[in-house]
């Protein structure tokens, strides 16, 4: 591209808005100006971009005055505060929080889903950023869909710690270290340690006995598949892992979709790498994934409890496809095609 762009980065210096930078310099994106916001007692702090100091200011409703593209991960309540005022600003917010997505005028994109919906920007001047266990899924599962629509999905999670944010890396890390030492393990990140342990709560529980980050899935997987007739039920598992989340999922499809299909629409689709030998313990893993932007699908297999069913795993780095690379590549799309 010919054209630069002034881009902010607001949450800069959390581990997603850390990773979108360091994104935005291997993608060699157009970045004309890079501003970096964060809240007050961030501000000031010296962070790099190629190579050069650039000073953290703090956010506020003034912050996007010559913005073109506002990278949101500051958290869902400054994203309800601070993205309609970069949108009066004149700068396309891409929000890496919850706050904007099932908004019926807000976008909610994953690139190799659909592209088409970035389109519709222009409503609020807002574009949502899926959830991480969503955005994997839906990658791997568009190429099949496009054979047969997709009548039901049985998704249990294995997520990162990663998810929770840097606390949570530090609570594992710990607790690992406490234990290899002898000592007793302490736990405020999660209501229960997470060491050598697997706790099946993400985010707070509704009245319907489902989580939050499952009822995410959900509902973003039909608006983002645009087809809510697709029945979703989930389960969602906070592991051990420090980075990347795995995901087994079932699916019934409304006719007959061959093993053979399914591996050639999968080794076909932009953003998914096959990884599927296990006769020679050959299958996506979550310490392969780490640090990398494709969603890794493997372990394809019939469904021997339904007709029209196959059951795959799939594995994606959460931090960067899963958020700071997924809005990276939406910025690409509107610089290329939208301002």
């Amino acid at each position: 591209m010919s054209k630069k762009f002034n881009v902010a980065v607001a949450g800069a210096t959390g581990a997603v808005g850390q990773t979108m930078i360091k994104v935005l310099e291997e993608r060699n994106f157009p970045v004309n100006e890079i501003r970096y916001l964060a809240s007050e007692r961030s501000a000031g702090k010296i962070l790099k971009f190629n190579g050069a100091d650039v000073s953290v200011q703090k956010l506020d409703h003034d912050s996007f005055n010559g913005i073109d593209i506002a990278l949101f991960s500051a958290g869902g309540d400054r994203s309800l505060t601070f993205a309609p005022s970069a949108g009066k600003a004149g700068a396309i917010v891409i929000d890496n929080s919850s706050a904007w997505r099932m908004d019926k005028d807000v976008p909610l994109v994953v690139p190799e889903v659909n592209p088409h919906a970035i389109a519709d920007y222009k409503n609020k001047m807002i574009i949502a950023n899926p959830n991480c266990s969503t955005i994997q899924m839906v990658v791997a599962l568009k190429p099949l869909y496009n054979i047969s629509k997709i009548k039901r999905i049985f998704v249990s999670t294995y997520q990162a710690v990663s998810g929770t944010g840097q606390k949570a890396i530090d609570e594992l890390e710990a607790q690992v270290k406490d234990w290899a030492n002898g000592k007793e393990m302490t736990n405020k990140v999660y209501p229960h340690r997470i060491a050598f342990n697997c706790l099946p709560h993400i985010d707070s529980f509704l009245d319907n006995g489902y989580t939050k980050e499952e009822m995410k899935m959900v509902n973003e997987t039909r608006k983002i598949m645009e087809d809510d007739n697709i029945q979703v039920c989930p389960t969602t598992v906070r592991v051990p892992v420090f980075w990347s989340h795995s995901e087994t999922v079932a699916i019934e499809f409304e006719r007959k979709v061959t093993i053979e299909e399914a591996r050639e629409a999968l080794s076909n689709a932009p953003g998914v790498k096959v990884v599927d030998d296990p006769k020679n313990n050959i299958y996506p893993l979550a310490t392969e994934a780490a640090n990398q932007d494709l969603t890794f699908v493997g372990r394809i297999r019939e469904d021997l409890s339904c007709e029209n069913g196959i059951v795959m795993w799939i594995v994606a780095d959460n931090v960067r496809k899963g958020a700071a690379t997924n809005a990276v590549q939406i910025a690409e799309i509107l610089a290329e095609k939208y301002i």
